[in-house]
C-alpha cells in the first residue's frame, strides 16, 4: 500500500465528482483502506525482520527461553519511529537511495547463490505450471493460495510512496533492478525449499523462514540489520503517507481540521501529532492482538485490493467521459476482474485476521462520511449580511454609551474569507443576550497558502473606524500566532488612521499598552432537539462533533489558550419545529390532607 493509491483516488475524486453524487464511497472506501493499511505495515515490516535474530546461532538460546523477545524488540523500534516524526524525516530521505540499493543488490545476491548450479527452478516463470497447480488435488487451501500470491506482489510498490524523497526519475530508472532482484530473491528461498524438502533436521522445526535459512549463518547478521532498515524505510513512507492522506481528506472536508507541522523545508514532509499518536497506539494494538509477523500477514493485504478496486472503479469512470468508452469498459473489466480474484482470495483468511482490516477500515469510512455529511449540513445552513443590513445596528451599538464595553476590541475566528459580508453567527453574538458593546469588531479568517513563507493580510472596514473584516494568509512553515499576527495589524491600522487610538493605562497579559483590550471569541454549532432534520443528518452532525471534541478546539490551533477566549454554542438550525399548543384549563384548589 502506499500514498500514490491515495493521492490517485483523491485526484480522481476531485475530477470526477461531478458525474455522480455516489462516487465519494468508493473514494472514501479507498482512503479508509489506505489508513488502515498504514497501522498493519510497520507492525508486519518491522516485526518479520526482528525475527530474523531467532535465527542467529549466538541469539538463538535468547529467544528460545523468552518467547516474547521479539515483539518486545519490534515494540521498541515502532515507538522510537513514532517518536522521531516530529523532528522530520529528511534524515531517512538522504539515505533512502543508498540503502534501498545495498538492499536490493543483498537480495539478489544470496538469491544467485541459494539457486547455486541447478536453475531448473526458474522454469516457475512458466504460468502454466501456476494455473496447473492452482486447479490440482495437491493445492489443499484452492483459491485462498492466491491471497499469498498476492502478498508477494505488495512491499515493493511501498518505493513510490515516498516519492518526494526520492524523485519520480530515481524510481523509475531503479524498477527494473528491483524486480530482477526480487524474482532472484523468491527462487532462491524455492530452490532451498526444494532442496530441503525432505531434510530431517528441519522436519519438526518451528516458525522456519525460508528467507534467512537459506544463508550462511555469518550472512544473516547483516541480513538482520539491512532487513531492518528496510523495514523502517518502508513503515515511514506508510506513516507519511497516512499524514499526507488526512491532510488532503481535511481539504476535502471528510476529517476534521488537525493541527499541522511542517518540520522539513518542503511541504509534502508534514507532521499530524494527533494522527502520530493515533498510529502508534493502534500499530502497537496490532503487535499486542497478532505478536508474529505470520499473525499479522492473515490480515495485511486485503485492505490493499480494496484500494485497488476502488482506484479501477474511479480511473474506469474518469476513462469512460474523457476518453474511448470501449477502452475504459475493457480496461475496468480485465482489471476489476483480476482484483476482484485477489480480493476473495483475501478474504478467505477473514477469520484469521482479516476482519481486523475490514473493522479497522469500517471505522475510518465512518468517520470520513458522517463529518462530510455533517460539513455539508453545516454550509446548507450558513447565513451571510450585506453592509446595508448590519452597519445600521452596529453603528447605533458602537455609540451607545449606556452599555458597558465588553472590551475594547471583540475577535471572532471565521473559516468564511469573504471580506464584503459579515457571518450572521457574528452578528447575533453581538446582539444575543447582553450586546457586546466594543471600540472595533474584528472578524479574522486564516489562509494556508502553498508557499513556505507567506505573510499578508488583507483588511475591509466598509467605510467604518469600529469594524474590520481580516484576512490572513500564513505559508505552510509560519507559526499561526494569531495573536502576535493581530496586534501588529492593530498597530498598522492605527498609523493610518484607519483605527483610533486605544492607548491601555492598565496592565494586560499580553503587555501591549499601544492596544486596548482584547477578547476573543470562538462559535462552536449544536444541534438543538427540535431542528428540522432528518434522523440520518442528525446522527451524522452529532458523531461529528463528537469527533470535535476528541480531535481538539481551534482554540488550541491558533495560539488562544492563554487569552481565555470566550467560547460560545450557537444552533445550527434557524428553522425549528414549533412544539404543539398548550391547552389552558381552570386551575384547582389543592387537596387537603386529613
Amino acid at each position: 500500500m502506499d500514498v500514490r493509491f491515495c493521492r490517485i483516488i483523491f485526484a480522481l475524486y476531485s475530477l470526477i465528482r461531478k458525474y455522480g453524487a455516489w462516487l465519494v464511497i468508493p473514494a472514501m472506501l479507498g482512503g479508509a483502506a489506505f489508513l488502515a493499511d498504514s497501522v498493519l505495515t510497520p507492525a508486519v515490516s518491522i516485526s518479520s525482520a526482528v525475527e530474523g535474530l531467532k535465527t542467529l546461532p549466538a541469539l538463538e538460546h535468547l529467544f528460545t527461553e523468552n518467547k516474547d523477545l521479539t515483539m518486545m524488540i519490534t515494540a521498541v523500534i515502532i515507538v522510537i519511529l513514532f517518536a522521531v516524526q516530529s523532528r522530520g524525516t529528511e534524515s531517512i530521505g538522504k539515505v533512502f537511495g543508498s540503502v534501498v540499493m545495498v538492499w536490493f543488490a543483498f537480495l539478489a545476491i544470496v538469491g544467485v547463490v541459494a539457486i547455486g548450479n541447478d536453475w531448473s527452478v526458474l522454469a516457475a516463470l512458466n504460468p502454466y505450471y501456476g494455473i496447473k497447480f492452482l486447479f490440482s488435488p495437491n493445492n489443499a487451501t484452492g483459491l485462498a493460495l492466491m491471497g499469498t500470491v498476492f502478498l508477494s506482489t505488495t512491499g515493493a510498490e511501498a518505493l513510490y510512496s515516498d516519492m518526494g524523497h526520492v524523485g519520480r526519475g530515481n524510481i523509475y530508472f531503479t524498477w527494473p533492478f528491483i524486480k530482477v532482484a526480487l524474482v532472484l530473491n523468491y527462487f532462491g528461498q524455492g530452490a532451498w525449499m526444494l532442496r530441503n524438502q525432505n531434510n530431517p533436521e528441519l522436519a519438526d522445526a518451528e516458525g522456519i523462514n525460508p528467507f534467512f535459512q537459506m544463508m550462511d549463518p555469518n550472512v544473516r547478521y547483516v541480513a538482520v540489520v539491512l532487513s531492518v532498515t528496510a523495514g523502517i524505510i518502508a513503515s515511514q513512507a506508510l506513516i507519511t503517507g497516512a499524514f499526507t492522506m488526512v491532510s488532503e481528506a481535511t481539504g476535502l472536508n471528510w476529517m476534521p481540521h488537525l493541527q499541522v507541522r511542517y518540520p522539513a523545508r518542503t511541504r509534502g514532509q508534514l507532521y499530524i501529532p494527533v494522527v502520530n499518536v493515533v498510529l502508534c497506539v493502534a500499530t502497537l494494538a496490532v503487535l499486542l492482538l497478532f505478536r508474529d509477523s505470520e499473525h499479522i500477514s492473515a490480515a495485511y493485504g486485503l485492505a490493499l485490493t480494496i484500494t485497488m478496486i476502488t482506484t479501477t472503479i474511479l480511473l474506469g469512470i474518469y476513462l469512460w467521459h474523457r476518453s474511448n468508452k470501449f477502452g475504459a469498459v475493457v480496461f475496468t473489466i480485465v482489471f476489476l476482474a483480476i482484483q476482484v480474484l485477489f480480493f476473495a482470495a483475501s478474504m478467505a483468511k477473514f477469520l484469521h485476521g482479516g476482519w481486523f482490516t475490514l473493522l479497522l477500515t469500517l471505522a475510518i469510512l465512518m468517520i470520513m462520511y458522517t463529518w462530510n455529511e455533517g460539513t455539508k449540513l453545516e454550509r446548507s445552513q450558513r447565513r451571510h449580511m450585506m453592509p446595508k443590513d448590519f452597519l445600521p445596528a452596529l453603528d447605533k451599538l458602537h455609540g451607545d454609551s449606556r452599555i458597558h464595553r465588553f472590551a475594547d476590541n471583540i475577535v471572532y475566528l471565521t473559516s468564511d474569507p469573504d471580506l464584503k459580508r459579515l457571518d450572521t453567527d457574528i452578528f447575533f453574538s453581538i446582539f444575543a443576550d447582553h450586546p457586546k458593546r466594543a471600540r472595533a469588531w474584528w472578524a479574522v479568517a486564516v489562509e494556508t497558502t502553498d508557499e513556505p513563507f507567506t505573510r499578508e493580510y488583507s483588511v475591509e472596514s466598509f467605510g467604518t473606524d469600529y469594524l474590520f473584516r481580516v484576512r490572513i494568509r500564513l505559508g505552510f512553515k509560519v507559526s499561526q500566532s494569531i495573536p502576535a499576527y493581530l496586534h501588529q495589524i492593530m498597530h498598522d491600522l492605527e498609523k493610518t488612521g484607519e483605527l483610533p487610538n486605544q492607548q491601555s493605562i492598565y496592565p494586560k497579559l499580553d503587555a501591549d499598552p499601544g492596544i486596548g483590550t482584547i477578547r476573543y471569541v470562538v462559535i462552536h454549532k449544536a444541534l438543538m432537539p427540535e431542528s428540522k432534520v432528518s434522523g440520518r443528518g442528525a446522527l451524522s452532525l452529532q458523531i461529528k462533533y463528537a469527533i470535535r471534541r476528541v480531535a481538539g478546539s481551534p482554540v488550541k490551533w491558533f495560539g488562544l489558550a492563554p487569552y481565555n477566549p470566550l467560547v460560545e454554542v450557537q444552533p445550527l438550525f434557524v428553522s425549528t419545529r414549533r412544539p404543539p399548543r398548550l391547552t389552558r384549563v381552570a386551575s384547582q384548589a389543592p387537596k387537603r390532607e386529613g
